[in-house]
């Protein structure tokens, strides 16, 4: 045979049997190390954590079919009347200029679909072509007219994207579309409507971490969106929301930084008693049609941003949309994507009918991910960490008031059955095969079943899987839970911690103990019989979480306390001084300046270290010095202009930092080793 027909046998041979490989099986694979750690609480399950969205041009959303379905997934929020059209839509006459009002999608009509499901209302007033007076009316009615009690209102939808920052979807009649506008506006409807019912919540638009367009600051403006909008309508209201559609099923990674940048952003901008101020997730999809919409990857994803979202305390997480119509059909993992952001199809075709979604009302895979979740973690239960050695296997957990404990798993991988060995830290799970439930690639249900172990199971591909454990010894008569932790007197080194104090059970507390979370492993740090602590040894500006439990006498142990998150800083006096400033942020990349200060000794050549908080961050240019990257270290040293500072004397370097995710600023600089103020 020819050389050239060898190799054409031998390419084709090859490509046959990677064709017709087996999927790898748990005999031939490694076991997965899952830990799953109780005394590494984070938050507690929200009565209002799974929402979904309802929109006014959906004929199907006042029928009790769909009804019956969004209660049989667990929503326990429902939001009209829409996304934007929220910002043409008038309550009164039920009419939306400009766009479709589909019949029997009325106010009223919504709320008895709520009423059915179980759920409650969040209501989006019309900012952008309403009025206050207009809002405060729509409160009269649902709530003193017809009694319904709604207690979530926000005010407009994205009303960023009204034009300010050169892109425009948003209507808005107003002359004046900067954010300071907006927050003027959100706490005249503010005044307006709790003058109605003074028990409503108030809700105001902000930009998502790292999503165009955070950090963008617009001509004429003194700050970003969510500055000037914080710094005006902070204390006219009680939760801000945040929309998420990261376009990629990788991006879970993202949510603890994104909350905790929105939460950093309350406090700094809103005023005293901003701690009052809750984080709703309005509109959330995995919007990535390429990757999965509809089928089991988009499903994996939501399970996973759900149950990470609620773990760091967003109150409520609504998906995009319950009915939404077809997109680009597309074949994922041996399934039909219809394109299609429901949660239940609308049985449409495509415009030339040559393609249909399945019978209305059908559950697309994100449907059963939204129930898994709503199983795993219910209202009241006390998310705790869980965390994986392999990439493709994600876990969560959650334990519950009578002393039971659930486990999440979500395997990621087409074509491998992932075997995985859990190990529990603070909890003791009794014997016998656990209650599992499983949804798989394909599946119109999730099945019940009893098997495997405690720390034993076997994770089909593309599946989810939820055990339900019990735990080996009786709950009854342990302490109760410390309260909300609080931090002060924090410095580079050292933090002094106190809580309230826990109810004995059957025997006294002894004493209370106060871990740190280091991913899902707790590192103790001290112990005291009191209700405070002083901690030491900490590192510089750096994030430490916490929790605190209780002992009693007899050993027995409180669940632990409500999570506190707080950040070191660096030396109130140091040798040298840095102040790093962003002169310019286009939401995926920024231009910082460094002020370096010598506050010792003359310095002759110098190097300034730093490094990137996050892996999406990494350096583009710099000037002033040579710059280098390392891994994620960065270095600086003197360019020969420059390399000498004087007691007191300064130079500014800058560079170009580049993100892809949400935007952590390095807060720690050496100097020639040493630690600097950051200012």
């Amino acid at each position: 045979m020819p050389r050239t027909l060898l190799r054409a046998a031998s390419a084709f041979l090859l490509t046959l049997t990677a064709l017709t490989a087996p999927a790898a099986y748990a005999d031939d694979v490694t076991p997965v190390a899952v830990t799953v750690n109780a005394r590494a609480a984070l938050a507690t399950v929200p009565e209002t954590g799974i929402g979904s969205n309802h929109a006014i041009w959906d004929t199907n959303l006042g029928t009790d079919e769909t009804a019956d379905r969004l209660k049989d997934a667990g929503v326990k929020v429902l939001r009209y009347p829409g996304g934007s059209y929220s910002d043409i839509y008038h309550w009164a006459d039920h009419t939306a200029p400009g766009g479709y009002v589909a019949p029997n999608t009325d106010f009223d009509t919504f709320m008895r679909g709520v009423r059915r499901t179980g759920a409650q209302a969040m209501v989006t007033a019309n900012y952008g072509t309403g009025t206050a007076d207009e809002a405060a009316a729509w409160v009269r009615q649902a709530n003193i007219t017809k009694g319904y009690g709604v207690k979530y209102w926000e005010i407009g939808n994205e009303n960023y994207g009204n034009g300010h920052y050169g892109s425009a979807w948003e209507a808005d009649n107003h002359a004046d579309k900067s954010p300071a506008e907006y927050a003027r506006n959100v706490v005249a409807y503010a005044d307006a409507m709790k003058a109605v019912d003074p028990t409503i919540k108030i809700g105001a638009v902000l930009t998502t971490a790292a999503n165009w367009p955070d950090a963008i600051v617009a001509d004429g403006d003194s700050g970003t969106w969510n500055k000037v909008v914080l710094s005006t309508a902070g204390p006219k209201i009680d939760f801000v929301i945040v929309h998420w559609y990261p376009g990629a099923l990788d991006k879970t990674g993202h949510v603890p930084d994104i909350v905790q940048l929105t939460r950093q952003q309350i406090a700094k901008y809103a005023g005293p008693g901003s701690e009052r101020i809750g984080i709703a997730m309005t509109e959330f999809n995995t919007g990535s049609s390429s990757n999965g919409t509809n089928t089991q990857p988009g499903a994996l994803a939501a399970a996973d941003s759900y149950a990470t979202l609620l773990a760091n305390g967003v109150f409520t997480v609504d998906w995009w949309n319950v009915h939404n119509g077809i997109g680009t059909v597309t074949q994922v993992e041996g399934h039909t994507d219809y394109g299609d952001f429901g949660l239940l199809s609308s049985g449409v075709c495509t415009s030339d009918n040559s393609v249909c979604e399945p019978a209305l009302n059908t559950p697309f895979a994100p449907y059963y991910a939204l129930q898994m979740v709503s199983k795993f973690a219910r209202p009241g239960d006390q998310f705790v960490r869980a965390a994986t050695d392999q990439a493709k296997v994600s876990a969560h957990a959650a334990r519950r008031p009578n002393g039971d404990l659930a486990v999440m798993l979500i395997n990621t991988s087409s074509d491998t059955s992932y075997p995985v060995a859990i190990d529990y830290s603070g909890y003791s799970p009794a014997s016998g095969a656990p209650t599992v439930l499983t949804h798989t690639n394909g599946a119109t249900a999730i099945t019940t079943s009893s098997t495997g172990s405690a720390t034993s199971q076997t994770l089909p591909p593309l599946s989810l899987t939820t055990l339900i454990l019990h735990p080996a010894t009786p709950q009854t008569g342990r302490p109760g839970a410390p309260g909300q932790p609080t931090a002060s007197q924090v410095t580079e080194k050292a933090a002094t911690i106190a809580w309230p104090a826990a109810s004995p059970g059957s025997r006294p507390i002894v004493k209370y103990e106060l871990y740190r979370q280091n991913g899902a492993i707790s590192e103790q740090l001290g112990e005291t019989t009191g209700t405070s602590f002083t901690v030491t040894n900490l590192n510089p500006g750096t994030r430490y979480t916490v929790n605190v439990i209780a002992r009693d006498s007899g050993g027995g142990l409180s669940w632990a306390s409500p999570p506190l998150t707080f950040t070191t800083g660096t030396p109130a006096a140091s040798s040298c001084s840095v102040r790093l400033t962003v002169q310019n942020d286009w939401a995926s990349g920024y231009v910082g300046a460094i002020d370096i200060t010598n506050n010792g000794a003359p310095v002759n050549g110098w190097t300034l270290n730093f490094s990137w908080p996050r892996t999406w961050q990494s350096l583009g240019s710099g000037w002033s010095a040579v710059w280098t990257q390392n891994g994620s270290d960065v270095k600086a040293v003197n360019e020969s202009g420059n390399g000498t500072l004087a007691t007191g004397a300064s130079t500014t370097i800058g560079f170009v930092g580049n993100y892809s995710g949400p935007n952590v600023l390095p807060a720690v600089f050496t100097l020639n080793g040493t630690v600097c103020t950051t200012q």
